[in-house]
C-alpha cells in the first residue's frame, strides 16, 4: 500500500485578513509539535535562514509517529524561496520525513509566481481573502450600511467610532505597508509614483470603466498601456483594486477591453476619499457607487479559489453590472444602486445574445443588499 501523497499547504492573501491567526488555531487544533517563524523582519530574507527553521521542524518531528508541524510567514520575502523548500521538501520525501508545512504570504500573486516555477504538483494553496459581510455582522454586529462604508478589515473594525484612527490605521498600516513592503520591496516597479497614483485612481473611480488611454490621461503620465496593465495585475496581486474584464465568447477580444476598476475593499475607497460616512451614506451617488463596489468585491472575494470568473459586459449604451461565469453558466446581476450612469441598464440585450442561467437584480425590488451579501457568489448557479 502506497503512503499518501504530502501536500505544501500555502495560505495566500491579502494583509491583515487573518492568515496568522487562522495558521496558529490550526496549529492548537492538530495537536501536533508545531514551530512557527516569519521573514517578516527585513535582516531575515535569506535562504540560510529558512533552511534554519526548517531544520528546527525536523528536530520536532524526530520520534513522534504522527510528525511535527512547521508554519512559515511572509515566505515571499525570502529570496529564492521556491527553490529553497522545494528542495527541502523533497530531501524529506525522500527520507520519510513526517514533517508538515504551511506557508504564508500577503501578496498571492507574488507567491504564486514562486509555486508555479518550482513547486509544481507539491501544493495545494488556501486562498484567504477579504472577510464577508457575514464574517464582520458575525464577529462586530456591523450593520449593512456600516459594511458598505467600512470595508472589512477585522484589526480595523474596532477603530470605526474614532474616524480619524480607522483612517490613518487603513492608510498606513495597510495601503502604505502593502505597497511599500508587498509590492515595491518584492518586485520591479520602474515608475513608483505612477502605481501609487494608478492605485488612487482605482479607488477614486471605482465601479467605472475606464480605458488605459484615457488612465494615463488621467494620470498625466507617458507610460504604455502594457506598464498600466501590469501595475494594475501587481494591485490585485496584492488584493487591493483591479480591473475587470469584459464578458465576451472571444477571449482576444475580452483581453483588448476596457477594464471596469474595482476595488476589493471599499475601506480602500473610504480612507482615500476623505469623507465621513454620514456625507456618502447621504449622497446618492455617491452612495450608490460604494454599494456596487462592495457588491463587486464581495462576487471577487468569494469567487477566490474557485472556477467562478467575475466580468461586466458593455455593447454600446447597454450595460450589466457583473457577469459571474462557471463553464458555459451566465449569471447576469444588476445593482440598482441609486447612481447616476452614463449607460442603460442591459440586461434583456445580454440575456438576448447569451441566454444567462438567471438574470439578478440586487436592490429596489429585487434580492435586498445585506441577503446578497450574505451568500458567496457561487449559490447563484444553484
Amino acid at each position: 500500500m502506497t503512503e499518501p501523497r504530502r501536500f505544501l499547504q500555502v495560505l495566500a492573501g491579502p494583509r491583515q485578513v487573518g492568515k496568522t491567526t487562522l495558521a496558529r488555531q490550526v496549529m492548537a487544533e492538530t495537536g501536533l509539535i508545531s514551530h512557527y517563524a516569519s521573514a517578516d523582519e527585513p535582516t531575515l530574507r535569506d535562504r540560510i535562514w529558512l533552511e534554519q527553521q526548517w531544520d528546527t521542524g525536523r528536530l520536532r518531528a524526530r520520534g513522534q509517529t504522527t510528525g511535527a508541524f512547521l508554519v512559515l510567514d511572509e515566505i515571499q520575502k525570502v529570496f529564492g524561496w521556491s527553490e529553497t523548500v522545494k528542495r527541502l521538501w523533497d530531501e524529506d520525501s525522500h527520507d520519510g520525513v513526517q514533517l508538515k508545512v504551511m506557508v504564508l504570504g500577503s501578496a498571492p500573486l507574488l507567491i504564486e509566481r514562486g509555486l508555479t516555477e518550482s513547486l509544481a504538483g507539491r501544493f495545494a494553496v488556501i486562498p484567504v481573502p477579504h472577510w464577508s459581510f457575514s464574517e464582520m455582522r458575525e464577529a462586530f454586529g456591523w450593520t449593512v450600511e456600516q459594511y458598505v462604508y467600512f470595508g472589512s478589515y477585522p484589526g480595523a473594525a474596532p477603530l470605526i467610532g474614532e474616524p480619524a484612527r480607522w483612517r490613518s490605521y487603513i492608510v498606513d498600516a495597510l495601503i502604505e505597508t502593502t505597497i511599500s513592503r508587498d509590492i515595491l520591496l518584492m518586485t520591479r516597479v520602474d515608475k513608483p509614483a505612477l502605481l501609487r497614483r494608478l492605485f488612487q485612481l482605482g479607488c477614486a473611480y471605482s465601479g467605472q470603466i475606464l480605458s488605459y488611454q484615457k488612465m494615463l490621461g488621467q494620470l498625466q503620465d507617458a507610460g504604455n498601456t502594457v506598464t498600466l496593465a501590469h501595475y494594475l495585475e501587481l494591485l490585485e496581486g496584492a488584493g487591493m483594486v483591479m480591473g475587470l474584464m469584459k464578458y465576451a465568447h472571444g477571449q482576444v477580444r475580452q483581453r483588448g477591453s476596457s477594464p471596469k476598476l474595482q476595488v476589493l475593499n471599499t475601506a480602500l475607497m473610504s480612507a482615500q476619499g476623505g469623507k465621513a460616512f454620514e456625507e456618502v451614506r447621504g449622497n446618492g451617488d455617491e452612495w450608490g457607487r460604494y454599494v456596487e463596489s462592495c457588491v463587486g468585491a464581495h462576487l471577487v472575494n468569494t469567487s477566490a479559489g474557485t472556477a467562478l470568473e467575475v466580468t461586466y459586459w458593455r455593447e454600446r449604451n447597454h450595460e450589466v453590472d457583473f457577469v459571474l461565469q462557471r463553464g458555459t453558466e451566465l449569471v447576469a446581476i444588476e445593482v440598482k444602486s441609486g447612481r447616476r450612469r452614463e449607460s442603460l441598464p442591459g440586461m434583456a440585450a445580454f440575456a438576448k445574445h447569451f441566454s444567462p442561467k438567471k438574470s439578478l437584480l440586487v436592490g429596489a425590488q429585487g434580492i435586498a443588499l445585506e441577503e446578497f451579501l450574505s451568500k458567496p457568489a457561487d449559490d447563484w448557479f444553484r
